[in-house]
């Protein structure tokens, strides 16, 4: 992939981000979404320097999501510089595979000019993002649900958007992508912030934020699931679940067609309700 201009060049001004960013409004809430190229080095180095550790080799550093409440301000963002920041930068959670340290050394490399941030870390670039309020009260436990039976309604879909924050394909060993899905019908919405890391012959894991939005009564619910299993148990999974030997390589690549074979490992649920 190529681009034009100096490969140091910072990117986007703030015109550019403003024209990238795509907004609707309904009954009070301002949805907005901004999907820009990949981040050139100098906007990288920047990044690595303030996380601490090297960034995923596809980087989407301007791109987020946004839900705002316009009467309150409450405003809740997804972005990938914070989601990078709750990757664990130590070794504690750091999986332990034959080619790690070569994946790392490798990592080193490519970053030469910032060394000094080059640490052990979670280099699966596993994450426990849900996504930050940047302005307004924030979520509390909570006991009430997502009505799945509501969005199964064939409502109109007034807004769809898709923006993906970061990717890596772990030194050819997998992958780890996140990236942020969201509808909006007339009285609701839903938004789905996925994080899927496969690493190849070792383990697999889906880490999903939806948030939904009831329009009509300015509630906000934020469920948050962590799944995940070893990569040959979930190759055994899909032969049980009818898949053909010859499909599973394609199903591997999809979480659509492997979440609901992970085992739930952690479940969380918060509500919030705005005037």
């Amino acid at each position: 992939m190529s681009f034009n201009g100096p490969v140091d060049e910072n990117f986007p001004t703030p015109a550019a981000a403003d024209k990238s960013t795509v907004s609707h409004v309904q009954k009070g809430f301002k949805i907005s979404a901004r999907k820009l190229p990949i981040s050139k080095s100098g906007p990288i180095d920047e990044m690595s320097k303030k996380l601490g550790i090297p960034v995923p080799e596809m980087i989407f550093g301007d791109n987020m999501v946004s839900i705002e409440h316009m009467a309150s301000g409450w405003r809740l963002e997804f972005n990938a510089f914070d989601a990078l920041d709750r990757v664990d930068k130590t070794d504690k959670n750091m999986l332990k595979v034959a080619y790690s340290q070569e994946w790392s050394s490798s990592r080193e490399k490519t970053h030469e000019g910032i060394k000094e941030v080059v640490k052990p870390f979670d280099w699966s670039y596993t994450t426990d993002y849900k996504g930050n309020v940047t302005k307004g009260k924030p979520f509390e436990v909570g006991p009430e649900l997502i009505p799945i039976e509501l969005l199964k309604r064939p409502d109109p879909i007034l807004f769809f958007e898709e923006v993906v924050l970061f990717e890596s394909e772990l030194d050819d060993n997998g992958i780890s992508i996140l990236s942020c899905k969201l509808r909006v019908m007339p009285d609701r919405m839903l938004l789905l912030c996925r994080q899927f890391m496969r690493l190849d012959n070792v383990l697999i894991r889906i880490r999903d934020t939806r948030i939904y939005v009831d329009f009509n009564h300015g509630k906000v619910i934020r469920d948050y699931t962590e799944r995940e299993d070893g990569f040959d148990k979930v190759k055994k999974s899909l032969l049980f679940s009818g898949r053909l030997p010859g499909d599973l390589t394609v199903a591997l690549r999809d979480p659509n067609q492997i979440v609901n074979l992970l085992p739930e490992v952690k479940h969380t649920l918060e509500n919030l309700a705005l005037p």
